[in-house]
């Protein structure tokens, strides 16, 4: 048994990431150990959780068990999971309570918790005090032991907990079963090294490490040969790609090489603002098949707060870069995430935060209210601010947003724009996006699926385009 411990995470020393390159493998022993089993898998949280559920999804598949969308009909259940905010907490116990009733019923079913709140010290001594049923937990940095940990689950039968709290290394060629046919995720890097007073990520996700550049191209280069459209360059913070390296390759040096590769589109997230440099939006705007959208997370406006924050940087400086990019970038789309409510926020502090989103002028934001995590610094902050007046500055700062989101779409009317078609909507009509991250909702023929097709903009929503193909 191996728990987690939040002081060891937290640990950074000079040692040399280890880039493990051999071909992935799983014992034939072990390839057969899912046969006529089935697995559910819910994920929560951001796109890297959603990549590791791709690597666990194949190699479960690898193990011959076969993929369902129902839970009730699963042998093997496992909840990927977000510790970045309180929220994500509940969901997660929320559904483990529906998991309990079905394992009742049926006993035989294994279940399991990974991702980033297995990594947390609280959740961990909470499962095994109360939930011991719950028949595995595993870590963000040991999916690729996924076979070991279940084999031995399925022979004792006991709690099984396998988490390390380490500084990480690379594994390379883990197995992927993506969940589409044009657009990919891509990691770039793993880790944060940032230690923002709020954030657990550093935590639960390690060291900052960077992959090979020649392991990303290549990577992507295969994509491109299978007909991918897209692809998504991921990491805690992009924009510090490299700088870990014995071989200097900035982030902007990474995007020139992938944009050259000659895939039609490329994105990348999340940035920090305090690593975006020039050579960065030179290189954005130099290339079209680099998209000109950037999520740029602001969290305050006030320089107080973003000093109790620890994001080393000022408001002063945030919207120096914000002009930088919207004058060096054409048709530049800017997102961000903005956080109400954190310890020791005054009315002044949140007024300055709506005064830089007046500013920048959003096509759309992340909002939401302080939650505090357990072993971070801003958790042992005084908080005195009432929820009241938290959801207050919320919504207020949400009908700015809307404001501001609905104006830039607005801009859209009547245009013609490049949308790749991703599939259908609720409603039976297709669907896609624009460069910008523009969402929309097309009348066509599904033949036009897994193709970046013109649509003229007929109508337009606060959150989404209609359109149709021309």
């Amino acid at each position: 048994m191996q728990i987690p411990n939040l002081k060891e995470a937290g640990k950074r020393t000079n040692n040399q990431i280890q880039f493990i390159i051999d071909d992935y493998e799983i014992p034939d022993s072990l390839k057969g150990l899912g046969s006529g089993k089935k697995y559910f898998i819910k994920t929560y949280g951001c796109q890297m959780n959603v990549h590791d559920s791709e690597n666990i999804k194949a190699i479960l598949e690898m193990m011959s068990f076969e993929e369902t969308c129902v839970f009730e009909e699963a042998d093997f259940i496992l909840l990927n999971t977000c510790a970045i905010r309180e929220n994500a907490h509940n969901k997660m116990f929320g559904f483990l309570g529906r998991v309990k009733h079905l394992k009742e019923s049926k006993p035989h079913i294994i279940t399991a918790i990974c991702g980033c709140m297995a990594q947390e010290e609280n959740v961990v001594d909470s499962l095994m005090k109360k939930y011991k049923w719950v028949d595995i937990v595993f870590g963000t940095h040991n999916i690729h032991r996924l076979p070991y940990i279940l084999e031995t689950s399925m022979a004792r039968r006991e709690q099984e907990i396998e988490v390390y709290s380490i500084e990480g290394d690379v594994i390379e060629n883990i197995p992927v079963k993506r969940d589409s046919k044009y657009k990919a995720w891509v990691n770039i890097m793993f880790g944060c090294d940032k230690f923002c007073t709020y954030c657990i990520v550093p935590y639960t996700r390690g060291k900052q490490r960077s992959r090979q550049p020649e392991f990303i191209v290549e990577e992507v280069e295969e994509l491109v040969k299978k007909g991918y459209l897209e692809v998504t360059l991921l990491g805690q913070n992009v924009n510090a790609y490299g700088k870990d390296l014995e071989e200097k390759t900035t982030m902007g040096d990474l995007l020139e090489k992938v944009a050259k590769t000659g895939i039609k589109r490329v994105r990348f997230m999340t940035s920090h603002p305090w690593d975006f440099d020039d050579k960065m939006i030179e290189v954005i705007s130099k290339y079209d098949n680099i998209m000109p959208y950037v999520h740029l997370p602001l969290q305050s406006g006030s320089n107080r707060i973003l000093k109790l924050m620890g994001r080393r940087y000022t408001q002063e400086k945030y919207l120096e870069l914000v002009d930088k990019l919207k004058s060096t970038i054409p048709n530049l789309a800017l997102t961000t995430d903005i956080i109400v409510g954190f310890p020791k926020e005054t009315e002044e502090d949140f007024k300055e935060t709506l005064e830089v989103v007046k500013r920048c002028e959003y096509d759309s934001a992340f909002t939401f209210i302080f939650s505090p995590r357990v072993g971070t610094p801003a958790a042992k902050m005084e908080d005195n601010t009432s929820l009241e007046e938290k959801n207050r500055r919320l919504q207020e700062l949400n009908d700015l947003v809307n404001t501001y989101a609905n104006k830039k779409n607005q801009e859209y009317l009547g245009s013609v724009v490049k949308v790749l078609i991703e599939g259908t909507g609720e409603k039976g009509n297709l669907m896609g996006y624009t460069d910008t991250m523009k969402l929309v909702n097309v009348d066509g023929d599904s033949s036009n699926i897994g193709k970046i097709v013109d649509v003229e903009i007929t109508d337009v929503k606060t959150w989404s385009l209609d359109g149709k193909i021309i």
